[in-house]
């Protein structure tokens, strides 16, 4: 046996056998998880994330410990047994990745999201990411941190860094103070339960779900399939709308301004063929009523509840469009209508318009007078309007008198000529 160990072909033939060693103890390892968790499908699927991690890890263990057993007064033992410790590290530290990427796949199958009332759910989501998340900065800061311990330089910068410990905390503490704001915020919301993935929130304006979040922001989807990305600190310092922080169902309205001919209890009746017709509704508000009756119009608001809220924004969609073809089919009077009435003028009511007499005759075609000079509407609204108006009245009755006689007395010779 002491030969073996001390033959030229030792290192390689333990090489060989730790390998195939570590190759079957992972086999074996994973066989017996799975075995012993046979109904569970769903540590099937995902136990293949740690199945390379796991052989390499095994694969480590073994050279290391053959390699110990028969190279360890060879010169380039320290080299490649450092080597292969740094190595079995990040083995280590990807396993434990994989592990909990494992966990939270198995807690999240247990608990559904594609249900109409998944609020334990979404909020158990949420965190299970958030710590698997906080899991993996801790398991990579541990790994970079025992890599570095492994160098002789690294053992004296730790203690460095320890002995400056105080002055570089304040130091980090005053340049990363936004960023450690946003880490406390993204932890509080996490555990504080104010908002989880896939809530639907009204932020900045915009109505959206959470997609994400993470330690430092927050990934609205909004509506018309927009991303608006929100520190953490933004939902523990700013007020927002969270449409279920309780339950998933919520309400909604509809409002009209129709015309005050409007039938409301057919509009009613109407509303109840809608409701009972659609899998929108959820059976628990459907109510019509007239909340105002000012400025020529009747305001119509219709409140109606639903599952969730797409559910509730495509039930008032359908709810609006069946109303409206409803009245325009059935009852056109109650559509919104613009009343116009118009009046006569004050003078006109108050006395009769004054008839003038023709200035032309129809006979002869000579100039008329008027029958009354003082009618003149060319000055009126004061008494000076009217002085004015008689001095620009024109010839008076005598002087029309004076004109016809002596046309008269000009046609008389002629006709006594004849």
């Amino acid at each position: 046996m002491q030969d073996l160990l001390t033959a030229p072909a030792a290192p390689y033939l333990a090489v060989i056998l730790a390998i195939a060693a570590g190759l079957t103890l992972s086999w074996l390892v994973r066989r017996l998880v799975l075995k012993l968790n046979r109904k569970n499908t769903a540590l099937r699927e995902t136990s293949r994330k740690a199945r390379l991690p796991l052989r390499f890890a095994m694969c480590l263990i073994g050279v290391r410990i053959g390699l110990a057993l028969t190279s360890a007064d060879e010169e380039w033992w320290q080299i490649v047994d450092h080597a292969l410790l740094v190595a079995l590290i990040g083995c280590l530290a990807w396993l434990g990745i994989a592990v909990l990427h494992i966990i939270e796949a198995l807690v999240l199958s247990r608990y559904r999201v594609d249900m109409a009332d998944n609020r334990r759910a979404r909020r158990l989501r949420t965190q299970v990411i958030l710590a698997r998340r906080i899991g993996v900065a801790l398991i990579v800061v541990v790994a970079v941190g025992s890599v570095m311990l492994t160098f002789p330089a690294g053992q004296a910068l730790g203690a460095g860094l320890l002995a400056s410990a105080g002055l570089f905390s304040i130091v980090a503490g005053l340049a990363a103070q936004t960023s450690l704001t946003n880490v406390f915020a993204g932890l509080q919301l996490a555990f504080t339960d104010a908002i989880r993935v896939d809530d639907v929130v009204v932020v900045e304006k915009e109505w959206g779900r959470i997609e994400e979040i993470t330690l430092t922001y927050v990934v609205v989807h909004v509506w018309d399939d927009r991303r608006l990305i929100l520190p953490s600190v933004y939902f523990t310092t700013t007020p927002f709308e969270n449409w279920t922080r309780r339950r998933s169902e919520v309400m909604g309205t509809v409002e009209f301004d129709l015309d005050w001919r409007s039938p409301f209890e057919a509009m009613r009746g109407e509303l109840k063929r809608i409701l009972a017709e659609t899998a929108l509704w959820d059976e628990r508000v459907g109510i019509l009523q007239v909340t105002d009756a000012v400025s020529g119009y009747v305001r119509v608001r219709i409140l109606v509840s639903s599952s969730d809220s797409a559910s509730l924004f495509d039930l008032r969609c359908l709810i609006r469009e069946e109303l409206v073809i409803f009245l325009q089919q059935n009852h056109p009077t109650a559509l919104p209508h613009v009343r116009i009435e118009t009046t006569a003028p004050a003078a006109a009511k108050t006395r009769p318009e004054a008839k003038r007499a023709p200035l032309v005759s129809a006979a002869d075609d000579r100039p008329r007078h008027p029958a009354d000079p003082h009618d003149s509407q060319m000055f009126a609204g004061s008494i000076e309007a009217v002085a004015r108006s008689r001095a620009f009245s024109g010839p008076g009755e005598e002087v029309f008198e004076d004109r016809e006689k002596a046309i008269t007395a000009q046609d008389k010779p002629e006709a006594d000529e004849g």
